[in-house]
């Protein structure tokens, strides 16, 4: 069955979603795009360990991101679940490879699977009624991509190589995200191995069995991703 991608919504810092956006269903994702600007609300959401590290955090711009980013994530769980924002409960699933408690973060009680990512100025939310990963990423400076495509799948390499030097930062953005996005999904991470799975650098993913994998366009100089489990 084929996913049902919403647009990708803006969530304004400091606000809930729209009251008149329909709940998740099952075979659907809702991405929400929420810019990085100061929330001064967003603290006294969080519980304890997120206050925790976002104290952590050294540099204004991190922590301004950090709220940000967990502000706008509680907001929206609290939407689809009918739960105040600051009474959202999280946990971590079993790791899929080694069965220990840091695998894919979730509600507690569940109801909803999410997903978060952010990068620079951006933060990317996914929510759906299926395992679900999200992935965003800023255009990594010149010459980065070469000296990590070497981490691909053998034939994302041989792609990446015949690439003209202007566009392989784009395709190899592309092909991160797609990554990072189906890791999440599966809740192995960048421990699952970038190179065992094809998502391709072209201009669309590669199919990926039982998982929908589809680009998410975000803007210039970004590139992002969604993971949609179908089973």
């Amino acid at each position: 069955m084929t996913s049902e991608i919403s647009p990708v919504r803006v969530l304004r810092a400091g606000a809930g979603p729209d009251p008149s956006v329909p709940p998740v269903v099952d075979g659907s994702v809702a991405l929400w795009l929420v810019p990085v600007t100061a929330d001064p609300g967003a603290y006294e959401l969080l519980d304890a360990g997120e206050r925790q590290r976002s104290a952590a955090l050294l540099r204004e711009a991190d922590r301004t991101r950090y709220l940000a980013a967990h502000g706008g994530l509680r907001r929206l769980l609290g939407h689809y679940l009918g739960t105040p924002p600051d009474e959202v409960v999280f946990v971590r699933e079993d790791c899929p490879l080694c069965g220990g408690p840091h695998g894919r973060p979730a509600v507690r009680d569940g109801g909803i699977h999410f997903s978060l990512s952010h990068s620079e100025d951006l933060v990317l939310v996914g929510l759906a009624g299926r395992p679900v990963g999200v992935d965003v990423e800023a255009f990594p400076a010149a010459g980065v991509s070469d000296l990590v495509a070497d981490t691909l799948h053998p034939r994302e390499r041989e792609e990446f190589a015949r690439l003209a030097p202007e566009v392989r930062t784009a395709a190899f953005t592309r092909c991160w995200v797609r990554k990072e996005a189906y890791l999440k999904g599966t809740g192995e991470g960048l421990a699952g191995g970038l190179e065992r799975t094809y998502v391709g650098t072209g201009p669309g993913p590669a199919a990926v069995p039982g998982w929908s994998l589809t680009d998410v366009p975000v803007g210039h100089s970004y590139a992002a991703a969604v993971a949609l489990s179908q089973q």
